[in-house]
């Protein structure tokens, strides 16, 4: 996914081919949960209406946590990722929860999507929803890859969701969680942060810049929200998991407010082709 002078480029490989374990244990953490959980709720305001059935293509789909909610509410997914492991755990989160039929495994790197739309492995103009969910902050050209989906949405009605690491999200990381107030300053201008999960670098965005990519791909944004903007900060005596649905509806309300969104840890991008 990055290319040989991206700072990622080391690491990437190895962190996708072999850390699924480690990712799905991401996944059921309260922390990992609200990142899926929010992004989706997002996402479900500006979903087309049948009367077809709708298509999705889940970018860098990984364990298939987001494909398999997306067929549970009748889509036809195709779940795209480069990664063998992933796809073949994805396989049995769908097999495990019956919707087999409603997703179909597709290997390629997402940064590669022009060509694998010219090669037939994907079909242009046919998705309903594209998700790049996580996905921008580890390919080499960002650009790129929002132009290929723009080019693969179907119509006026298809609906773009983008969700990508903050900077100032790693600013209040840096100063909040980990007390590092040089990591915090550097942070203010970074345009790559540590990725904790699997160590190695992540791409950091700005609300500003993740627009104006946006639009620069032929696409109108509808509408931008925060995703986890209080919950990394809570205090210890406060237990994410007993008050999940608390801190859900609350990261919900403040997610919509753009003064909150701008701090949050991830920015959320829904977008439909621009009318000429």
């Amino acid at each position: 996914m990055a290319g040989p002078d991206d700072p990622t480029a080391k690491d990437d490989f190895e962190r996708f081919q072999t850390g699924v374990a480690k990712y799905a244990a991401y996944l059921e953490t309260p922390e990992g949960r609200l990142r899926i959980d929010l992004a989706l709720a997002n996402l479900q305001e500006f979903l087309p209406q049948p009367p077809q059935p709708l298509r999705a293509l889940d970018l860098g789909g990984g364990t298939g946590a987001v494909s398999v909610r997306l067929a549970r509410l009748g889509f036809h997914v195709t779940l795209l990722d480069a990664s063998v492991p992933m796809l073949e755990f994805a396989e049995r989160a769908a097999r495990e929860a019956g919707i087999t039929e409603g997703i179909t495994l597709k290997r390629g790197d997402v940064g590669e999507l022009p060509s694998l739309f010219d090669a037939g492995s994907l079909d242009v103009d046919s998705f309903d929803v594209i998700l790049c969910h996580n996905v921008l902050e580890f390919v080499d050209d960002p650009r790129a890859v929002l132009r290929s989906a723009a080019r693969a949405l179907r119509g006026p009605s298809g609906i773009l969701s983008v969700l990508v690491r903050t900077q100032s999200g790693e600013v209040l990381k840096a100063a909040l969680q980990e007390g590092d107030l040089a990591a915090a300053e550097h942070s203010l201008t970074a345009e790559w942060g540590n990725e904790s999960l699997y160590g190695g670098k992540v791409r950091l965005f700005t609300g500003e810049g993740l627009r104006a990519m946006v639009v620069e791909s032929s696409l109108a944004v509808t509408a931008e929200r925060g995703v986890r903007i209080v919950t990394d900060y809570l205090p210890s005596r406060i237990s994410r998991s007993d008050e999940y649905e608390q801190i859900f509806e609350l990261e919900r309300k403040l997610g919509r407010h753009p003064e909150f969104a701008a701090v949050a840890r991830y920015r959320q991008c829904l977008a439909r082709c621009a009318t000429p």
